[in-house]
């Protein structure tokens, strides 16, 4: 995994809406990015008003909840978030891959771009470093969220 990320882009945020899908399963976790990413949207601008929070059981539910925003029309970037955590078996792999394809193909069918922020890892104490602690994923999806937004909007079709 890489830790050099892209230096983040001043981005105005006040004029623009987010939708965010977070899962409720690993709760803790999500809400640790979920805090972030507000907290870094506020400080480029983004009024809370602007920013719409549906919450679904899990990881899986992830992406069809994503469809639901999108299909609204009302959002200039749509956020993912879930956080899967390995155990006994592949299967948080293969959901994470669904997931991951599953978001793609919205934001390409509904031409809004949606931040994959559904974490993966082997491991509890990853996901806690990635959600709660050093590695900081939740202001890196508002940071890219913030410049595709950007983008969006200055797509004139």
């Amino acid at each position: 995994m890489s830790l050099d990320a892209p230096a983040p882009a001043p981005v105005d945020g006040s004029k623009f809406a987010f939708g965010i899908a977070a899962a409720r399963f690993n709760a803790e976790l999500v809400e640790g990015l979920l805090a972030s990413l507000r907290a870094t949207l506020r400080q480029n601008g983004v009024p809370d008003a602007h920013v719409e929070v549906v919450r679904v059981p899990g990881s899986h539910e992830v992406p069809y909840a994503i469809q639901l925003l999108a299909d609204r029309g009302k959002h200039d970037c749509l956020i993912a978030l879930g956080v899967l955590i390995g155990g006994d078996t592949n299967h948080h792999e293969m959901v994470g891959h669904s997931v991951s394809h599953a978001l793609q193909h919205v934001s390409l069918t509904a031409r809004r771009p949606v931040i994959n922020g559904v974490i993966v890892t082997n491991t509890r104490a990853q996901a806690e470093a990635r959600c709660l602690g050093p590695i900081n994923r939740g202001v890196e999806f508002a940071r890219a969220a913030l410049e595709m937004a950007a983008l969006k909007r200055s797509d004139s079709r």
